[in-house]
């Protein structure tokens, strides 16, 4: 990031985040290292702002002309701002999306979202392309399908792939913003390494997650054996993983590899054969799941 101050003469570099920023510069985050970049608007344009986005966060700071409880939450989840009072002793949970495959038009994509959700819903841009949904506690609130089905349908209108990670729901409380910092960092993992889905949830993020974490010895006690086969047998760990994935349900696996119910009888049969491991068993499918994760990160 540090080369680019010489690229750009007028940019800025900052160890942390800015904490007066200015409306005349663009700021882009490495969020791995916490280290920010301003750079003039005016030095700036579309295709470099684009380039620039395949490397850092865009982070697009609260505009002046924010609305007032957009601002309020904006300062509390991100600033350290104080707490919104009013929503005081309220449940809410966070739906946080990502954008990908060009810039967003922010309006109409916050148009958009508005419309799947019954009632009011807060909308708060944290950079150009990235983004949460407060959504209050209520009987109408989207389920994992009606998210699954808003992604298609924008991925259909605006020829972007969103991606949404389903956060819990939580009391409003002055560790909110912790939690959500947490649920943070699960979505960035998942866009960044898993690929895999356009909706995510802590259930769905947490085992990948937490094999990434593993000492490599550890790695290899839990994966040398059925890391092993499948090395030898791609197309078994897919139809292996997909199975656990879906509950061990043999017709729906079938389905979603578009193979025949008896070719995936015979690669789990294969499987447990060559293993000796029962995938109806709730510690064998966990054992065998975790190896498949760890697959996954090695290729």
């Amino acid at each position: 990031m540090k080369k680019l101050l010489s690229l750009y003469q007028n940019s800025i570099f900052f160890p942390s985040k800015p904490e007066n920023p200015s409306e005349r510069f663009i700021y882009f985050c490495n969020e791995l290292q916490d280290e920010w970049i301003g750079i003039p608007k005016t030095d700036l344009n579309e295709r470099e702002i684009n380039l620039l986005q395949t490397f850092y966060t865009l982070v697009d700071f609260p505009s002046s002309t924010l609305h007032p409880t957009v601002r309020e939450w904006h300062s509390f989840l991100f600033s350290n701002g104080p707490l919104p009072s009013h929503f005081l002793g309220n449940t809410l949970r966070i739906i946080q999306f990502d954008i990908s495959g060009g810039r967003a038009n922010q309006p109409e994509i916050e148009s958009a979202l508005k419309g799947f959700f019954t009632e009011n819903v807060l909308i708060i841009w944290e950079s150009g392309n990235r983004g949460i949904v407060v959504e209050a506690k209520n009987t109408f609130s989207l389920s994992e399908e009606d998210i699954h089905l808003m992604s298609e349908t924008l991925e259909s209108d605006f020829y972007l792939k969103v991606s949404f990670y389903i956060g819990k729901y939580y009391l409003v409380s002055e560790r909110l913003p912790s939690k959500f910092l947490q649920e943070k960092e699960y979505f960035i993992f998942a866009i960044t390494k898993l690929h895999l889905s356009e909706i995510y949830t802590f259930e769905r993020v947490f085992p990948a997650y937490l094999a990434y974490q593993l000492p490599a010895d550890l790695q290899k006690k839990v994966s040398q054996e059925i890391v092993g086969l499948f090395y030898e047998d791609h197309e078994m760990f897919s139809s292996i993983k997909v199975f656990l994935e879906n509950n061990l349900n043999a017709s729906l696996t079938a389905k979603k590899l578009y193979i025949h119910r008896n070719t995936l009888q015979y690669r789990i049969d294969k499987f447990i054969e060559k293993t000796g491991i029962d995938l109806k068993d709730f510690y064998g499918a966990f054992t065998v799941f975790l190896a498949c994760l760890l697959y996954e990160q090695q290729n």
